[in-house]
Parts: structure tokens; sequence; C-alpha cells
């Protein structure tokens, strides 16, 4: 998809009516973004943009970024230049400060574990999120709930248990299995927990080595038990065990929190069915049996 687009909008963000772009220089934006480093006369920015997913796409990313930095952590957040939805004669986009790459990660991760746990004290009145988020392309409904149980089940799985049905990427038995853990969670989850704002999408690749230290990118941000945090942590791999030794550290979980970890897998493995299909419907299924 052309960059076309980039040299009015950099010029009217940055207000330089002189600004130039000099290098266009294409970086990896996952499976579903054009993404890009973008040398100009006024330094280096970093831009994704797409014409074909949800209009609010990277206007809900800037909210999730804008929160994050908020937080204070100690952790490095890209700040947002703009943010838009498509327009007639461009994509929806998003702009942001670049990060410098640091060579090597392994030090870092003390440093990430640390100001994670920072990140999930700051806390709301209950669970949810002011505006819609995104997973991947999937939408996020961040409406409210006062109990943890309730809004993991409400907000969470059952979304995606009814468009793997709707949509017939599970079978009919597959479907009922999902559903009747739906309604065990409230059984299965802890009933004390407290909302705890997560990045919601910490897979290793939304963790940069950034000059500056440990970097967070592409969040699916949510008010929630912070134990949902390390669903797709754990699922995917990435984090040693200097990050999860620096976070207990720093905030204990509870000790059980890995009996109840495969509950939180099980999201993300719904989302990637949706999204990817393959073998994700059936290890989704797995942790299913395993709790009803």
């Amino acid at each position: 998809m052309s960059a076309d687009f980039l040299p009015v909008e950099l010029r009217r963000v940055l207000g330089d009516p002189g600004l130039r772009i000099t290098a266009v220089h294409r970086a990896g934006g996952g499976c579903i973004h054009h993404a890009a480093r973008v040398s100009t006369t006024r330094g280096d920015v970093f831009a994704k943009w797409n014409d074909d997913c949800p209009d609010d796409l990277f206007l809900r990313e800037a909210d999730g970024l804008r929160e994050l930095r908020r937080a204070e952590s100690g952790l490095v957040v890209p700040e947002v230049l703009e943010a838009a939805g498509p327009a007639e004669d461009r994509p929806a986009f998003i702009l942001m400060e670049y990060l410098p790459p640091a060579p090597g990660r392994g030090s870092n991760d003390v440093a990430l574990g640390q100001g994670l746990a920072t990140l999930h004290r700051r806390s709301a009145p209950e669970f949810g999120f002011p505006v819609v988020s995104y997973c991947g392309p999937t939408l996020q409904d961040n409406t409210g709930e006062t109990t943890w149980a309730g809004f993991y089940a409400e907000r969470r799985l059952l979304p995606l248990t009814k468009r793997l049905q709707e949509g017939g990427l599970l079978g009919a038995p597959e479907c009922r299995l999902l559903a009747s853990l739906v309604g065990r969670i409230p059984s299965l989850l802890p009933a004390g927990s407290l909302p705890s704002l997560i990045h919601g999408d910490l897979w290793s690749g939304n963790v940069l080595a950034s000059e500056r230290g440990p970097a967070l990118v592409d969040p699916a941000c949510a008010y929630a038990d912070r134990e949902m945090e390390f669903g797709i942590t754990t699922l995917f791999g990435g984090f040693s065990d200097r990050f999860f030794a620096a976070y207990e550290e720093a905030w204990p979980l509870a000790a059980e929190w890995r009996e109840r970890n495969p509950l939180y897998q099980l999201y993300h493995l719904l989302n990637h069915h949706v999204i990817f299909g393959g073998r994700y419907g059936a290890q989704a299924l797995a942790v299913a049996r395993r709790y009803v």
C-alpha cells in the first residue's frame, strides 16, 4: 500500500510546511498493518497505516498508548503524534515517536518486570476501559463491570464464543463446551480481584529493546485482573525467568496464579482461532476440557 499520504500528514502534524521525507524504511507491522520508520528533515517518525481495518482502530491504539504513558511505570511508551480514521484520499493511520533500538535484550528483563508491576498498580473504579480496544483486529467491548469474573466472561470469552459459532469456525458440541466453561468462570476466578491497567497483548513482539529501556507498543488495554496479562506472555514465550522474578519481587502474584493461567491463555487462543484458524481451536478446546 502506498505511503504517498505521509508527506502531507507529517507537514500538518509537525507544523512544518517545508518538511521533506528523506527515506522510508519499511518495518514489520505484524500480520495486519503496513509500518515504517520515516526519516524526515525534522527527524524520524514511526508510522502505521491500513485501508482495510476498523475505522477507529488506530484511534483506539492511541488511547491505549496514552493511558500507558499516564501510568508512569518507568517503561518506555512512544508518544502519539497523530491518529486518524480513513479518509477519501488516504488510509487510517497512526504516527508516533520513533524509538531507536538498543542491541540485546537480556539486561532489560529486570526493568521490564519491575516496570510491568508498577504499570499494574494503576487502578480504576471498575473493570473495563473508557473506550473499546482491539486485540489485533478483534474489537474488545470494555463496558464496565464491578466483578472481574463478570467482565472476563461477558466481555472477553462470550463474544469470541459467539463469533466462532456464528462463523461456523467451531461445531455445535465444541461451542457448547465453551459455553459451559463460560458459565463456570465465577467459580474458577477469585472474587477479590482489583482492576489493574494491563497492556492486554503483551507477547514478545510488542516489547521493544529501545535505547531508553524496555518499551511497550501495540496495546489492547483494559483495567483487568493483572493475572490476565500473563496469559499471552506464557502462551508464546520469549520472557525470561529474570522477568518473572523481577515482577514477583516488585509485586508478588497469588501462589495459585499459574493454575488459573490457562484460563487467560484461552482468550488469546480463541482470538487467534478467529483471526488465523489452524491449530488454535484445538488448543483452546483442550484448555476448556481441563476446567469443565
